[in-house]
């Protein structure tokens, strides 16, 4: 499918993620004009490779109101979904809620919302909250320490929800299937003592992924690094690899003509088949403290990782049976929160603790197209071609994903202390929270 046919036919709001995986298994390897793994390969700038990964990266949006994993419906940062014409100079605010220190996220299914918190610094709580209400319909709480470490502490992953269970890990490993209707338990599994792996030094940070019948995680450990669960039972599908654990969340997508999970590891980014767990491609990637924080994104055959600690950023080509490097530079220390990419553009927050410009950069080249001081640190989505950020410091900034200059549409404070937590948009609604877990819902066009 030609890149501007694909993009019309976004545009013309059908199902972007069938879009998406369509136009993926239809492109050939050599569409990217594939080279041999190299890490001091120089930029490819062509006009076609170029094109594509506009399109692609216009076509990781997702139109569904839920928001049921870590980087909401296409694990990108990004959904269809798109705010009001005439945005309100200041929201309003629909609800408040109390939900634990924590850096977890807010998922979203139907008029349910979830997210983790610590409470009394001795225990970890899931709660789920009504979207309309903010009222708590039901909550699970078991025996854990805060565990600050440079930071507040807590619950540091995401909860993932499917099929009516919703899944949480805790930074120590404790791995819950609870029914989202009543928060019972389904099933439970720990990390360290029941699958053999080894937690990171900061806490587990890896949100559970779903892929069909299997929930994946980033373990750690000899012989099981990355570990495939079956989502009903919890029963050990396969176990591969032997590097210690990233901080990073699993992406699942079809690259290279397979269906591949991606896993940021403590110090490689790597390649495996979801069937059985194979390796199929590594390339290494070492930041200080083994760090590698900031969950990668997927634009058609092409993975943009990032790190901080002066690292950089760097675009990877998956293809042929291996992986190259495309460009890397230090023009995008993301830390910990994810960049997002919208028509041929990559945008995210250079640096975050302490701060980090607000960067665009060409996804093709990795070319700074501009930085913007005013917007530091924090995270950011894109929704409908607008970035939402959420900035350390708790100030809401809406604005055009637009590499040509930044032009804000709206600035305003909506939140106190740090604020490390990536916001999520879930039908008409913007759920913002800070690292001490107080929740806001604000109203962008709710229903």
């Amino acid at each position: 499918m030609p890149a501007l046919a694909a993009i019309e036919f976004h545009r013309k709001q059908a199902d972007a993620r069938a879009a998406h995986h369509a136009l993926v298994r239809t492109l050939p390897a050599a569409s990217l004009t594939p080279h041999a793994p190299s890490p001091t390969m120089p930029a490819m700038n062509g006009p076609r490779f170029s094109a594509l990964l506009a399109a692609l990266g216009f076509l990781a949006t997702n139109s569904s109101a839920d928001w049921l994993q870590y980087r909401g419906p296409t694990q990108n940062g990004a959904v269809a979904d798109r705010l009001p014409l005439a945005l309100p100079s200041a929201p309003k605010v629909l609800w408040k809620a109390q939900t634990g220190t924590s850096t977890a996220g807010v998922t979203v299914s139907g008029d349910r919302a979830f997210t983790m918190g610590n409470y009394e610094k001795s225990k970890d709580v899931v709660v789920c909250l009504d979207v309309k209400t903010g009222k708590e319909v039901w909550r699970h709480e078991f025996p854990l320490a805060l565990d600050p470490n440079s930071f507040e502490g807590g619950p540091r992953s995401t909860p993932t929800v499917d099929g009516g269970v919703v899944f949480t890990m805790s930074h120590q490993g404790d791995l819950w299937a609870l029914n989202a209707a009543t928060g019972k338990p389904v099933w439970y599994k720990h990390a360290q003592k029941d699958l053999g792996a080894k937690r990171p030094g900061w806490g587990y940070a890896c949100s559970p992924l779903v892929e069909g019948n299997l929930l994946l995680i980033d373990a750690g450990g000899a012989g099981c690094s990355t570990i495939a669960l079956n989502k009903t039972n919890g029963d050990v599908v396969w176990k591969s690899g032997d590097d210690a654990a990233g901080y990073a969340s699993p992406v699942v997508a079809d690259l290279g003509g397979k269906r591949t999970v991606v896993m940021f590891k403590a110090s490689a980014v790597a390649g495996l088949d979801v069937k059985d767990g194979k390796e199929l491609w590594r390339t290494p990637w070492k930041t200080s403290y083994d760090v590698n924080a900031a969950t990668p994104v997927i634009a058609g055959n092409a993975v943009l990782i990032s790190s901080g600690y002066g690292t950089g950023a760097a675009l990877f080509e998956v293809g042929g049976g291996g992986v190259s490097q495309k460009w890397r530079n230090k023009s995008l220390r993301a830390h910990f929160n994810s960049p997002v990419i919208h028509q041929g553009a990559i945008y995210g927050i250079d640096g975050n603790t302490g701060g980090g410009n607000l960067v665009c950069l060409d996804l093709a080249t990795g070319t700074v197209k501009w930085t913007e001081k005013s917007v530091q640190g924090g995270s950011l989505i894109l929704a409908g071609g607008k970035l939402i950020c959420l900035t350390e410091k708790g100030e809401l900034v809406i604005a055009d994903a637009a590499p040509g200059a930044f032009h804000a549409t709206l600035r305003v404070p909506v939140m106190e202390k740090r604020c490390w937590v990536q916001p999520t948009l879930s039908g008409g609604r913007l759920f913002v929270k800070n690292n001490e877990g107080d929740l806001t819902c604000l109203d962008f066009g709710a229903k």
